[in-house]
């Protein structure tokens, strides 16, 4: 939980009270010494008062100090941000296909490892969510269609198949027109939707960007990138090798552009860390909560544990 708040802070003025209630029983306390210094005759003392408890004795007052503050701080309606599981959404992830991601600068290749991240992403992702997957190089497409059934996407994650070409703002588009296909889509409150888009090069062919990210603002829906590879990857195209450097601005201003998140990624540890704090962002929203009944739950234990304490270690019996 977090950001407490309180709906009737006025009501904590009460806790002068407790604060009260607590320097009247240390006062108490504090003058024990003199009541007992008044028998003279100390063995006569012994004999007619019983064995206290010693520290002891103070556990039933400080359980009640706790139950005091509990009951009083839910009387002012505390209320906490509280992250909670949506009930649905719909991510399409959007893997770069071109020949590039052919480059070993990532172990044992940026594209084995980008398959195997983005499986244990869909893997992770609430059985509720609707996932889709696009593939994109020369061309994008539509591998498959969001859907419920996580374990088809991922059997879709392993039969791609890699072409030339870096078409990052058709593969946009096409992540766009799969979530306006999603049945319920179209109602007045649409669930919430997003695109994960993973490449490790600059758009080389089809619809720009800056297209791209108008589309996607006119329908609400960020754009989270990763830029996946590093500076000094290579590729060996017949026999030659070929320069493949990673292009983090280019995503970095698509994501900035359409409300959404960028990351970079250079091995395949930090791809699945950039998956889990998407999943976490995704699957979870912040909603405040009253938070009332655990803390009056709470003071009703500390009072209940104050009575029961009091009675083990103060009774007198016949």
């Amino acid at each position: 939980m977090d950001g407490f708040a309180f709906t009737e802070p006025v009501r904590l003025l009460l806790l002068l009270l407790v604060a009260a209630l607590v320097g009247g029983y240390i006062w108490m306390q504090t003058r024990r010494p003199v009541y007992a210094a008044r028998f003279t005759e100390l063995d006569l003392l012994a004999s007619v008062a019983p064995k206290r408890p010693g520290w002891r004795r103070h556990i039933p007052a400080g359980l009640l100090l706790i139950a005091l503050v509990a009951l009083t701080t839910a009387f002012a309606k505390p209320e906490a941000e509280v992250k909670v599981p949506r009930e649905r959404a719909t991510i399409v992830v959007a893997m770069d296909t071109s020949a590039s991601m052919q480059a070993i600068d990532v172990s044992p290749d940026r594209f084995t490892a980008a398959q195997a991240s983005a499986k244990a992403f869909i893997d992770r992702l609430p059985k509720q969510f609707n996932v889709g997957l696009v593939s994109f190089n020369a061309v994008a497409a539509v591998v498959a269609t969001p859907t419920q059934d996580h374990d088809a996407v991922r059997d879709a994650v392993d039969g791609l198949q890699m072409a030339g070409g870096t078409a990052i703002g058709e593969a946009v588009i096409a992540a766009l027109n799969a979530i306006r296909n999603v049945p319920g889509s179209d109602s007045r409150k649409p669930p919430p939707a997003r695109v994960v888009l993973l490449s490790d090069g600059a758009n080389t062919i089809g619809r720009s960007l800056a297209d791209a990210a108008a589309a996607a603002n006119e329908l609400g829906i960020p754009v989270s990138t990763i830029a996946y590879g590093t500076e000094a990857g290579v590729v060996n195209v017949q026999g030659q090798i070929v320069p493949v450097p990673v292009d983090a601005p280019s995503l970095a201003a698509l994501a900035s552009a359409t409300g959404g998140r960028s990351y970079t990624a250079k091995s395949g540890e930090e791809l699945n860390g950039v998956y889990s704090d998407i999943g976490s962002q995704v699957g979870f929203t912040t909603e405040r909560k009253e938070v009332t009944a655990t803390l009056a739950g709470l003071g009703l234990l500390a009072a209940v544990a104050a009575a029961v304490t009091s009675l083990l270690w103060s009774a007198r019996f016949p």
